[in-house]
């Protein structure tokens, strides 16, 4: 199996850097990303932040340069909105698609309508300096970067999937402090299209518990749920 992997909000292609190394040694293939606007250096143009399209773009194109093996496109947090996107334009190209604690969203969601008010008045709060970079939160690794503000806010653009049949999995990192995720993780255990791991150390799965992530990934088959999977 390939994973491409997605990071969430402020972070970088590194957060899952244990995660790959684990996978790796299980005989898979690793490829994460740092989005657009993420990257070490500073952004190309400041004042042209990318937004949830150019993200989505993004990402689509490396699943389209993809070798043609069985693909899991994972995403963690706002990613979810990003993976969401890819999956309904190149869903054909997909085997699993995995949400981490993540954003699931429906035609004209956005990461700002799904989320909660705590984190809504942190991206406020965050963009006070010039309305378009969300300063990073205390806290993160020193390598998170300001994040785009157009790309929280901005809806996805779903129409309808693009006909695949890949497998969808849900990974709950536990009903954390201020967690939006809660109410949608239960919701999506009791749908027989999901799979539903919880790993309930927090939000910051990646971080917290690469080798129990790696696990969960390393167990997923190349295609659907099947009710005996769940």
């Amino acid at each position: 199996m390939k994973f491409l992997m997605v990071p969430g909000g402020w972070q970088g292609g590194w957060v899952f850097d244990a995660v790959a190394a684990e996978l790796r040694r299980e005989g898979h293939r690793v490829e994460a990303v740092t989005l657009s606007g993420l990257e070490p250096d500073a952004p190309a143009d400041a004042d042209r932040p990318p937004n949830l399209d150019d993200h989505i773009a993004q990402v689509a194109g490396m699943v389209e340069r993809s070798d043609g093996s069985p693909l899991a496109l994972c995403g963690h947090s706002y990613a979810g909105l990003v993976i969401a996107g890819v999956a309904d334009r190149l869903g054909d190209r997909l085997a699993q698609l995995v949400f981490i604690d993540a954003y699931v969203p429906d035609d004209g969601d956005s990461c700002w309508s799904l989320t909660s008010d705590g984190f809504r008045e942190l991206f406020i709060a965050g963009a006070r300096g010039d309305g378009r970079w969300v300063a990073v939160p205390d806290g993160l690794d020193p390598r998170a970067r300001p994040h785009p503000m157009a790309s929280f806010v901005q809806s996805v653009r779903l129409g309808g999937g693009s006909g695949g049949t890949y497998g969808r999995t849900y990974i709950s990192g536990g009903a954390w402090a201020g967690s939006p995720f809660v109410a949608l993780t239960e919701r999506l255990r009791a749908d027989s299209g999901w799979r539903v791991h919880e790993i309930p150390v927090g939000h910051n799965i990646a971080r917290r518990d690469p080798q129990g992530l790696a696990a969960v990934l390393g167990a997923l088959p190349p295609g659907p749920a099947r009710p005996a999977d769940r």
